[in-house]
């Protein structure tokens, strides 16, 4: 059925008013709770791995506790002043407090690409409420879908993120028809004064994107789909009060690309960029600065020149989706990255680790088949246990399956949507 495009934008103004606990009738809203045997998982990194394995933190072993959500994806919950979760989430259904439903979707470009906004409250994933507090529409042109990132709740101010996802139009790519898995730029913030009720859209938008990237047809981009470096709540762990951003990325200098080689989840680089979080400042490029390697004696570089970004890390055809959080009972960076694959076959994901944001980065463990298909995994702060030894793993996972092969759940209760998992990170004293 063909709706007319008034009708289409009348309904996304009925979906996104606000319902607040006094215009409706709240309801329990349970987690999809699952336990299981707790087991390590295998580390089976490639042989042509770059990272050195970490002396300190030897694996991870999953603790058989799962929790979470049968909604849409996406979600990359910041924490808030007020003890809240704030987290973007997109393509599906997820629940309001009065029971109903919200749905989006981002890539019904060009115009009407619908994104979520959710929150997260308690201290427990096991009995943790999750739900949806509103929709909001931004236009995706010249891309086909517009999708959130980066998000980040400071003072109270809430950053929302958006990048571009795939031509406006399909497009011939050898014998392949292509439409949406290329990865366009990161369009920039639209910004929230009362979590989340009401929005004031970004400036930038897909032809003039803040950073001036253009992912048109393929072409790669270093900043297309960045996530905020978790620093705890209100950002309390700053090491100098500025937010910090990861991307992963490609480069035109590639000489041995593989299908979709930079796509909202594969890529070969990974970039970082750090900015002092305001209303005035989120937005303007120039008050941005981006890692540029490191000068002789190994002390990070910074510049305001985005034509001097370095890579912070790299191995060809084995990146994609990055996220960090720091862990401050054991004052580490933890870094989850996940390779794609062809972007709907299995995906494997692995985590670092470091004393500091710009390295040395050490292998904690190498995930093959990790979901088997988890994606957008992060591991939110909040949910750090006071040794730091335990922690929650965030994902969503098998989105698809890839020719006929069906995408098992690994470890069990991986399903689309909002999955935790609790983990243990394994030391030599394990």
């Amino acid at each position: 059925m063909i709706v007319p495009k008034a009708i289409q934008i009348l309904l996304i103004l009925f979906l996104s008013l606000k319902l607040s606990t006094t215009d409706a009738q709240t309801v329990v809203i349970k987690p999809d709770t699952l336990t299981y045997p707790a087991f390590v998982w295998e580390s089976t990194p490639p042989d042509d791995c770059p990272f050195e394995a970490s002396r300190q933190l030897t694996g991870i072993r999953f603790t058989g506790l799962k929790g979470g959500f049968r909604y849409g994806d996406t979600w990359y919950p910041s924490w808030a002043s007020n003890d809240t979760l704030y987290s973007p989430w997109t393509d599906g259904a997820t629940r309001r407090v009065d029971g109903y439903l919200d749905r989006s979707n981002s890539g019904n470009g060009p115009r009407l690409n619908v994104t979520g906004a959710g929150v997260m409250i308690g201290d427990d994933p096991l009995s943790l409420q999750a739900y949806s507090i509103g929709l909001y529409n931004s236009p995706s042109d010249p891309y086909m879908g517009r999708y959130p990132c980066g998000s980040l709740v400071y003072n109270g101010v809430w950053y929302y993120g958006t990048y571009g996802l795939g031509p406006e139009s399909s497009t011939q790519w050898g014998n392949i028809r292509v439409n949406w898995p290329w990865i366009g730029p990161f369009v920039g913030f639209r910004y929230s004064k009362d979590f989340g009720k009401t929005w004031t859209e970004t400036p930038h938008n897909g032809h003039k994107p803040i950073f001036g990237e253009n992912g048109i047809n393929g072409y790669p981009v270093k900043i297309g789909s960045p996530h905020f470096v978790d620093f705890g709540k209100n950002m309390q762990h700053s090491p100098d009060g500025k937010a910090y951003l990861i991307a992963h990325g490609g480069d035109t200098a590639d000489t041995k690309w593989r299908f979709w080689n930079n796509s909202w989840i594969t890529g070969d680089q990974i970039y970082l960029l750090r900015v002092t979080p305001s209303i005035e400042n989120m937005n303007d490029s120039s008050k941005y600065e981006f890692y540029a390697g490191k000068d002789k004696q190994g002390r990070p570089v910074w510049t305001h020149d985005f034509q001097k970004i370095k890579p912070l890390l790299e191995w060809n055809n084995n990146m994609g989706c990055v996220t960090i959080t720091y862990n401050a009972p054991l004052k580490k960076y933890l870094m989850v990255v996940t390779d794609g694959g062809n972007t709907c076959s299995k995906m494997n994901t692995y985590i670092l680790e470091s004393d500091s944001l710009t390295g040395d980065w050490k292998l904690v463990t190498y995930m093959k088949d990790f979901g088997e298909q988890a994606y957008f995994v992060n591991i939110p702060s909040k949910f750090i246990s006071r040794d730091g030894r335990t922690m929650w793993l965030l994902y969503s996972g098998n989105f698809a399956d890839w020719n006929g092969e069906v995408m098992k759940s690994n470890p069990p209760g991986s399903h689309y949507g909002l999955v935790f998992q609790k983990i243990e990170l394994l030391s030599a004293k394990n």
